[in-house]
């Protein structure tokens, strides 16, 4: 949609671009299918239909800022087509995470086509038209949904461990300032991304991982999973402060298997390689795919050569597409009642991961994140000032020690060699 002198529209008015910007990935949630106990609660929920009548509101984190911002909804897991009546963006109040209120007077609506709604077809995802709306770099939005016919499946898409929470409520009120009485859930629902115009200098790193990165341990509404705490350091300094960081997790997910959410070779072009502006990727997964193998050599061995082919593929294609990749090990989980087993086996395989990931140099640099986290007098295990309790995840502590394990330097930009992507 353009205006009269060919500018892009937005919803607020023409645009104003930058003439050699670019749309960059600012955050963004792994779509997955909702599991029965991360439906809506009810009444939201009912045998034919979900969140009919109903409005939505989310909080949301951003990395990098803009004047001009487009959203992604997506209906990747849906059983039916996702209508979405209207949409509005907004500051929250006092700039908070997980409140159900939002400033007066900053709500905008969001377009799609020129239209306030849009039906999205089944496995599919709609984004938005360019909004102008000025936020400012780790802003918390607001983005509200309101979904008058709701969606007639139980099959729905979401992000379950988004760490943050949201706002429900029966009827219309997008643009209402609060939400008296509305129903709360720490789930996102439907929103899978947020794309900021930015210039020439801003661009994404992608974190793709299981529990570990989406935050299992961390503080509810305090954004301080390791990939914030990155962001944050990442964004003080002037050599990165154009970088945005966007967490494609999800709790349980695996580099071979589908379990919680496809499996990431399945879903590497579909969370990496098709969002906007991203150089680099940062690899963090395969603790799931050894914990649920047999404990037993054959089967390790197995899964430890599997996963190693797996990083060469995952290298191969996202080096195909011009984006630097980045291994980061595998930290430790001794003493966890699911994957330490007694004779060790999954240990072995875990050592054998990470000894490839380390010397091959397959990838372009190694994050050592099990040295910066594992307990020096027992390196089987985490450190225990870093253990949430479970001696797998990490609480807020320890995924600020995995943030500063991260160079910084490998997030600046450099030209990349002749024969870049040429495996």
């Amino acid at each position: 949609m353009r205006g009269a002198e060919g500018a892009p529209r937005t919803a607020g008015g023409p645009a104003a671009p930058e003439i050699h910007g670019h749309w960059v990935g600012s955050w963004a949630s792994m779509p997955q299918l909702t599991e029965p106990h991360n439906m809506p609660p009810p009444p939201f929920t009912r045998d034919d239909v979900v969140l009919g009548d109903a409005t939505l509101r989310q909080t949301i984190r951003v990395s990098v800022g803009g004047r001009n911002m487009r959203l992604r909804f997506s209906n990747a897991f849906g059983g039916a087509e996702l209508p979405i009546t209207k949409v509005s963006v907004a500051l929250p109040d006092g700039g908070q995470a997980g409140v159900g209120s939002i400033q007066p007077g900053t709500s905008r609506p969001v377009m799609f086509g020129g239209k306030p709604s849009v039906d999205i077809p089944v496995g599919a995802q709609m984004v938005s038209d360019p909004l102008r709306f000025p936020v400012a770099p780790r802003s918390i939005l607001t983005v509200t949904l309101y979904l008058a016919d709701g969606q007639a499946s139980t099959d729905i898409t979401s992000h379950p461990g988004s760490r943050t929470t949201s706002y429900l409520v029966a009827g219309d009120h997008v643009g209402d300032t609060d939400l008296p009485g509305a129903a709360r859930t720490d789930h996102w629902y439907f929103l899978s991304g947020v794309e900021m115009w930015a210039g020439p200098p801003t661009a994404a790193a992608v974190m793709l991982g299981d529990s570990l990165t989406d935050g299992r341990g961390s503080t509810t509404n305090g954004n301080d999973r390791w990939p914030d705490r990155l962001l944050d350091r990442l964004q003080s300094r002037p050599g990165t402060s154009g970088i945005a960081v966007v967490n494609q997790a999800a709790g349980g997910n695996r580099v071979l298997h589908d379990g919680l959410g496809p499996n990431v070779l399945a879903r590497l072009d579909r969370d990496v390689l098709a969002h906007s502006g991203v150089q680099w990727l940062v690899v963090f997964e395969g603790v799931n795919d050894i914990g649920t193998a047999d404990a037993v050599p054959g089967a390790q061995k197995q899964i430890a050569d599997r996963l190693i082919a797996a990083y060469e593929q995952i290298v191969v294609r996202t080096h195909a597409q011009g984006i630097r990749v980045y291994g980061a090990t595998l930290t430790p989980f001794g003493g966890n009642t699911m994957y330490d087993d007694e004779n060790g086996y999954r240990e072995e395989a875990r050592q054998t991961v990470n000894r490839w990931i380390r010397t091959s140099r397959r990838f372009d640099a190694v994050i050592d994140f099990d040295r910066a986290a594992r307990d020096p007098a027992d390196p089987r295990r985490l450190r225990p000032a870093f253990d949430v309790g479970d001696h797998l995840h990490l609480n807020p502590a320890g995924y600020k020690a995995l943030a500063d394990a991260v160079p910084s330097r490998l997030f600046r930009h450099r030209p990349l060699p002749p024969a870049f992507g040429f495996e």
